[in-house]
């Protein structure tokens, strides 16, 4: 991608204030390794909820915060998952502020191999920059509740593995304001094989159950109320095509690519990263089958459905 064109990508980040105080860091377009992330700001300092994949990523949201809350100091973070694009940017808070995540997004960040060269399977192959492993200090099984200027911030588990097996949402009841994570792909192909897709597709109704006014998704754009049925329709009907296909390509004896290669996209082949459908058909076979994923096959045979490495701008 010529320099130019990245730049202008790189730019089109910005902080929006969803009500006084909490703004949600949009990254267009969205797709592999590039997320929303979040601040939550009172009277004695900021939260951060989550950070972004590359050096360069990360600093211009910090810079972004600090010019719109004053300098605030960063109390906290949290990480709503264990992937690299919620996670690397972890290493530029500031030494005192406290890492927040579930237990197992510790152990998997901790052994992340990704962060020290991406595997060729994305062009061009992102560069991290200067990020090092920080790992949350404070971990939680279910739940856990923040208060920080007098907002209360609920970290919470759905109580089984979704996008993967340490999904949180940040949930502020007062200003009903959710941040989904990744549990919530808005525009976007979904991703769950590191998950469940069992397991996210019922983390559709849990999160109905909020009632949320607003909600950062962790990839695409803001959405209000209004828009939440339609956005949880299409993640439920995507859900239940990923399942059927696999069921189907079982009976048939089809790998999870010759499956994806016979399989009808219809209303999904619009959204961006279509080549997800192998990653999360491995998924739902490994999980109908009680085996495991093999990550580099499912990666290979992505890249092999989409005839090339996926593109990114990292």
């Amino acid at each position: 991608m010529p320099q130019s064109r990245r730049n202008a990508r790189l730019e089109a980040a910005a902080l929006h204030e969803i009500v006084p105080g909490v703004r949600a860091w949009v990254q267009p377009d969205g797709t592999w390794w590039v997320n929303n992330a979040g601040a939550v700001t009172g009277d004695d300092g900021t939260v951060i909820i989550d950070t972004c994949a590359t050096q360069e990523r990360t600093r211009r949201f910090l810079d972004a915060v600090a010019e719109a809350t004053g300098d605030a100091p960063v109390r906290a973070a949290v990480n709503t998952h264990q992937h690299g694009d919620h996670t690397y940017g972890n290493c530029l808070l500031p030494e005192q502020a406290v890492v927040i995540g579930h237990e197992s997004v510790r152990a998997e960040v901790l052994v992340d191999f990704v962060i020290d060269g991406c595997p060729p399977f994305w062009s061009p192959v992102p560069d991290w920059g200067g990020v090092t492993r920080r790992p949350p200090s404070l971990v939680f099984r279910s739940e856990l509740t923040l208060h920080s200027s007098g907002r209360r911030i609920d970290l919470i588990h759905p109580g089984h593995r979704a996008h993967t097996a340490g999904d949180v949402v940040a949930w502020l009841p007062d200003e009903r304001v959710l941040f989904t994570g990744d549990l919530l792909f808005h525009g976007l192909t979904p991703l769950v094989l590191m998950g469940s897709v069992e397991g996210a597709l019922r983390s559709l109704d849990w999160l109905v159950g909020f009632g949320a006014g607003y909600v950062v998704p962790g990839h695409g754009p803001l959405a209000r109320a209004g828009e939440l049925p339609r956005i949880l329709a299409e993640h439920e009907r995507y859900y239940r095509f990923v399942l059927e296909t696999a069921r189907s390509g079982r009976e048939r004896g089809l790998s999870p690519l010759d499956a994806a290669r016979r399989a009808d996209l219809s209303e999904f082949k619009d959204w961006p990263d279509a080549e997800r459908l192998v990653l999360n058909l491995y998924r739902a076979y490994a999980d109908a089958e009680g085996g495991e994923v093999d990550l580099v096959a499912a990666f290979t045979d992505a890249v092999a459905w989409n005839r090339g490495p996926f593109p990114t701008v990292v």
